[in-house]
């Protein structure tokens, strides 16, 4: 039988442990961005996608969560994004809808490999078409922006989106298995 303290103790643990791994995974997202900003977007966008896709479905949907939140935000600090500040909370919503379907519809480890394929397939459609939607069709239609920055903004946030959302993915679902074996998961 457990005791309350040692309950309370393992309960700690646990916590902490979760939120270790979610910071180091911020963590290496942020150095992925910083390290592979002159590899080009695609480089970047797919490394990006594969530590969200792991802090999903690895160490759980809210690590998922924080680290698509967080990532555009240090992404626009540091300059390694756009420097439209109206494009972060678009990027935040693309990177959570990817996220939270994924982790949702991926189902476990135990889940057949169409299971998990179908859900790496929906969950980059849906980021792709949140930020096509959020950022080509709304933001620089409503935003003031000079020609070349609308022109950038319609180049990035379109197909690479999904090329970048899939490459992800497929790197975090191959990575995900060996990874929570590794983590008794």
């Amino acid at each position: 039988m457990m005791s309350k303290t040692s309950g309370t103790t393992g309960s700690r643990r646990t916590k902490a442990r979760y939120l270790t791994e979610t910071a180091a995974l911020t963590a290496l997202l942020i150095v992925l961005q910083a390290v592979t900003k002159p590899a080009g977007q695609y480089v970047t966008g797919a490394c990006v996608n594969a530590v969200l896709a792991v802090s999903a479905l690895v160490v759980g949907l809210w690590s998922g969560v924080a680290a698509a939140v967080l990532s555009p935000v240090f992404a626009f600090l540091l300059g390694i994004g756009p420097q439209v500040p109206q494009v972060v909370p678009a990027i935040m919503a693309g990177n959570l809808v990817f996220v939270v379907l994924l982790a949702l519809l991926e189902g476990g480890a135990a889940s057949p490999l169409w299971r998990r394929s179908a859900a790496w397939l929906a969950s980059a459609a849906a980021k792709f078409g949140a930020l096509y939607l959020l950022v080509v069709k709304l933001l620089c239609a409503v935003v003031p922006l000079k020609e070349p920055q609308a022109a950038m903004l319609t180049a990035m946030f379109s197909y690479p989106q999904l090329a970048t959302a899939l490459a992800g993915g497929a790197v975090a679902l191959m990575l995900a298995p060996p990874l929570r074996r590794a983590l008794k998961r």
